[in-house]
């Protein structure tokens, strides 16, 4: 088995919102970039949610996400796997990301969103039991990788409304905390 490691988190100190995947698929570990596969439906979602084409050069992409107060990484820093499949993960091999760094960086996060079953489940054994008391909202999304045939397109959109829906919501009661 090879071990993989993942990319650096992107988005900046001003994140509200968080989304979390397992580990970098092969393609997107050979591109240097999230989600790289082509039937990977994560940037169509967000451009879809965001008004954004999902066309656009990886940069400007995770600026659009950046400047809509979304960071993106991954929970894992590094395991051994054969392939890109989450199931292919050696589950004694994994290593956890630095959240406790991560958060103190990045303190206006107030949700987090992981995207599939593995990155929340790695979450929750391997980084939850290291965190202090933690006020984060924490929701499974379905995975955006083209693995998880079960939904179709539409579905996995209408469950992923929620990134941008629980911005409104934290908009308005961020704007009613200041009126007072």
């Amino acid at each position: 088995m090879t071990r993989v490691r993942s990319f650096a988190p992107v988005g900046d100190g001003n994140a509200t919102r968080l989304i979390l995947g397992s580990m970098p698929g092969a393609a997107s570990l050979r591109a240097g970039q999230y989600y790289a596969h082509p039937r990977n439906l994560f940037w169509r979602i967000l451009g879809e949610l965001l008004g954004m084409d999902p066309g656009l050069p990886y940069a400007d992409r995770v600026g659009v996400l950046s400047s809509a107060g979304i960071a993106l990484w991954d929970v894992l820093e590094s395991c051994t796997r054969v392939g890109s499949l989450d199931a292919a993960i050696d589950k004694d091999s994994v290593a956890p990301n630095d959240f406790a760094t991560f958060f103190a960086r990045h303190p206006r996060v107030r949700r987090v969103y992981f995207n599939g079953t593995t990155a929340e489940q790695c979450y929750r054994r391997r980084v939850l039991p290291l965190l202090p008391a933690d006020p984060r909202v924490y929701e499974r999304l379905p995975s955006t990788s083209p693995a998880h045939a079960a939904l179709s397109f539409e579905e996995k959109l209408a469950a992923w409304r929620v990134v941008t829906n629980g911005a409104a919501r934290e908009r308005l009661t961020d704007s009613r905390l200041r009126r007072r």
